[in-house]
């Protein structure tokens, strides 16, 4: 298992579209603490609430403003690479000529997906917080979403809760891309497939928008009092969508 753990994470850093759009994200990055700076601090917590960025409040604000990139663009991109990508150029079937499982190798793929938004989230909050303390209004005290004014130790543990959840999102977005990267025979229908999902859902029911809005979704849920929106809805989403997956995934002729 470690072992094609490993194989699967050479193969994805070897692939010039990952180090390309890594690094693209780390210039939207610098983009966006110039941009900020620039525009006197000023972000939002939807498009009826903006805030002023601080010391304190920074990292959440910070994702905001690449959570539509991270949702609509490296998510979808990275999946199909990885799970269609490599089928439609023969180089899966090198890898299923081993006597591997198969639910051993989707279970593979999908947690390197998953460490590689970790690992950009990571970035993120890092970057996030320092641009925080090195150029915005340094405070003792800050106030998010509904009202609550919440000190440092209080800030810190909203901002690492608020990128726990996006993070479940993100997890349970690459499970519904990696659904339509296998469906479909080719990457391009894959991404295509994966944005009129997350689209799509948004007119199923207003409580699945967390799919198009993120990070907006994430400041409100943490905003109420009695949310249980983990529980009643992104885990029963993502264990039903791991489900889909391993049946697709092993119906799926790979090698035909």
């Amino acid at each position: 298992m470690t072992g094609l753990f490993i194989s699967e994470l050479e193969r994805t850093f070897k692939r010039r579209k990952t180090a390309a759009v890594l690094a693209v994200y780390a210039g939207l990055l610098a983009f966006i603490w110039f941009f900020l700076f620039r525009m006197g601090g000023t972000s939002f917590f939807d498009a009826d609430h903006d805030v002023k960025i601080d010391s304190l409040n920074s990292a959440p604000l910070f994702l905001r403003e690449l959570s539509f990139v991270i949702t609509f663009i490296i998510i979808p991109m990275f999946v199909a690479d990885s799970f269609n990508g490599e089928y439609t150029s023969g180089a899966f079937r090198m890898v299923l000529i081993r006597p591997h499982h198969r639910v051993k190798l989707f279970f593979v793929k999908w947690a390197v997906q998953c460490l590689l938004v970790f690992l950009i989230l990571c970035i993120t909050w890092v970057v996030g917080t320092c641009v925080g303390k090195l150029a915005m209004p340094h405070v003792n005290e800050t106030t998010f979403l509904g009202g609550h004014t919440l000190g440092t130790l209080g800030a810190l543990l909203y901002s690492l809760k608020f990128y726990g959840i996006c993070f479940c999102i993100f997890i349970a977005i690459i499970s519904i891309a990696s659904i339509m990267s296998v469906l479909m025979p080719n990457s391009i229908l894959s991404y295509v497939a994966t944005i009129g999902a997350l689209i799509g859902s948004v007119y199923v029911s207003d409580k699945l928008s967390f799919f198009f809005s993120v990070t907006d979704s994430v400041f409100h849920e943490l905003s109420s009092s009695n949310s249980e929106f983990l529980v009643n809805l992104l885990f029963p989403i993502l264990i039903i969508s791991l489900i889909i997956n391993l049946f697709v995934w092993k119906k799926k002729e790979w090698v035909g």
